[in-house]
């Protein structure tokens, strides 16, 4: 994997380094807020990088963490993966659009989050389980004052779930349901039943998509990861509470008429991002972007 964009800072003396690094002094520093990113090989895309290396250059803003000043502030942030053609699957699933280098990716993400919020269509498509606890990551989640996985929050509002599933019988952490506090109440009772925690944010039989950060926040999850799917993510984009989107640009064309990442009614003006770091390896491009005006340190 190499470092694209912040371009690396430069190490040792400029003369005798290798022809293949970057030499640019104004390399040094990253975009405002971000830490100066390690020296990095240009050129092929090298071995991959080491999981403590993808977790410290995809680590959550200081703001989220518990020992945050004023107390943590919640950071919901996006991963997809999508095709040239800006396909968000091939024949509903994104497993095609993938790479060895996006599932490490996937991984780091999910083991750097507190909960993993996801839409209830994306559970019945995608056969999603619990989150599994990492031994290569126990150390940095307990030094984060973290449980040993991340939980996984379900957004649903008529609660057409499969209770029996290992996501809600069988999971490290508590699985959250996320609904309305007006959705049918037998199907509340059973996801309570079945062993899941559930989660009013909204007062219909809807979640109401710019109050499930802070209601995450109440329960302890401030780091906040989505992996959509793409209704779920245009819905928190159009509340305006999508921090940050992870998005993956896979080397490949489906054509098809797949949905696109993002999914909902357009947005009067767009929302404006930046980018803040970029990655690459095996012609996988690994994207961050941050909504412009939010601050973030660390």
């Amino acid at each position: 994997m190499r470092r694209l964009f912040p371009q690396p800072a430069p190490s040792g003396d400029a003369a005798t380094a290798p022809a293949c690094t970057t030499d640019s002094a104004a390399a040094a520093a990253g975009p405002a807020g971000e830490p100066a990113p390690p020296a990095r090989t240009v050129g092929p895309s090298g071995p991959p990088w080491p999981l403590e290396e993808l977790a410290d250059a995809y680590a959550y803003p200081a703001a989220a963490g518990p020992d945050a000043p004023g107390g943590p502030v919640p950071w919901l942030r996006g991963n997809m993966v999508a095709s040239l053609d800006g396909a968000a699957h091939h024949q509903g699933r994104s497993q095609p659009l993938s790479s060895d280098a996006d599932m490490r990716v996937f991984g780091v993400l999910r083991a750097l989050a507190d909960a993993v919020v996801v839409g209830a269509e994306t559970v019945r498509q995608e056969g999603y389980r619990p989150a599994r606890a990492r031994e290569a990551f126990a150390a940095r989640r307990a030094a984060a004052g973290q449980g040993p996985a991340p939980a996984v929050a379900v957004v649903s509002a008529g609660l057409d779930l499969d209770f029996s599933l290992p996501l809600f019988t069988e999971p490290l952490v508590p699985t959250l349901v996320l609904t309305g506090a007006a959705a049918p109440a037998d199907r509340q009772a059973a996801a309570r039943a079945a062993g899941a925690v559930v989660v009013h944010a909204g007062e219909g039989t809807g979640v109401d998509p710019a109050r499930v950060p802070g209601v995450l926040a109440r329960h302890g999850h401030t780091r906040l990861l989505t992996e959509g799917g793409p209704r779920l993510l245009g819905q928190f984009a159009a509340a305006g509470v999508l921090d940050e989107l992870c998005l993956t640009v896979s080397p490949r064309i489906t054509v098809g008429n797949a949905s696109r990442i993002v999914a909902g009614p357009g947005l009067a003006v767009p929302a404006e991002y930046e980018l803040i770091s970029l990655l690459e390896e095996d012609g996988f491009l690994f994207t961050r972007y941050r909504r412009a005006g939010t601050a973030a340190t660390g």
